[in-house]
């Protein structure tokens, strides 16, 4: 479903990217962890098909992009810093136009039609009852719902998503707990970029580990068990890269 090989991205001096190569199927939930300029932004951005590699080979949902990027945009729910609202429009106005761009009512069954389907994402993360408020009146966390619901209204066979915590409470976890559990159940494949340990690990199969534009770490939930764990091990798999690089030089 998300596949890439020694995938780079070069901005000006700075290699974002270095020989990144992955594979994640159908029906995995992925978390993608690394401190602060990692590239998992960058990453998640070239997936996304919102910036092109510089090198390497990338496909989604079994299409090769960049060359495919329009058909592979169907396939993709991405989530990143930026919510894509816009703010002097309601709930529904946002999530209306954005069933248009997705040609939703191609999408949806004849019985089920665009408005159904805007109301059950809007219900599932729990929005429902703001419909009509500007997005400008909400708060980062409301509108971060949004930002999901919009992701979501197309069903997609791909979740990219970008620190999707962001803005969102405690009580609200489980909605994110909700989207990846669906999404695993639908057989789609989920990679996420997150720092909350805590929150993000209960919901992903597998993590990964970023350290200045490489994968340094690949391993099943088996390996680290619990959030606790997976700090201990990332701990540990930053200092053996750093150790490495300093040997190295």
């Amino acid at each position: 479903m998300i596949e890439t090989l020694k995938l780079e991205k070069i901005f000006g001096y700075k290699q974002a990217l270095k020989s990144t190569t992955l594979n994640i199927e159908a029906g995995e939930v992925v978390a993608l962890a690394g401190p602060n300029g990692a590239g998992k932004s960058t990453l998640l951005r070239i997936l996304a098909t919102l910036s092109r590699p510089t090198r390497g080979r990338a496909a989604v949902n079994g299409i090769e992009i960049p060359q495919g990027a329009m058909e592979a945009r169907a396939s993709i729910g991405y989530v990143g810093h930026q919510t894509l609202l816009y703010d002097e429009l309601t709930i529904a106005e946002n999530l209306r136009y954005y069933a248009r761009l997705y040609a939703l009512e191609k999408l949806v069954p004849k019985y089920e039609g665009t408005d159904a389907r805007i109301l059950e994402v809007a219900k599932q993360v729990g929005i429902e009852k703001r419909m009509d408020d500007a997005v400008r009146t909400l708060s980062r966390g409301y509108q971060q719902r949004v930002s999901l619901a919009r992701a979501l209204l197309h069903r997609p066979k791909v979740y990219l998503y970008d620190e999707p915590w962001t803005g969102l409470d405690q009580s609200s976890s489980h909605v994110l707990t909700g989207i990846f559990e669906q999404a695993r159940q639908e057989g789609a494949a989920v990679l996420f970029s997150s720092h909350e340990f805590e929150r993000s690990l209960a919901a992903a199969d597998r993590a990964l580990i970023m350290r200045s534009g490489r994968i340094i770490y690949d391993g099943l939930r088996q390996e680290w068990r619990d959030a606790a764990g997976f700090a201990q091990r990332y701990t540990e798999e930053l200092t053996r890269a750093t150790e490495n690089t300093k040997n190295k030089t």
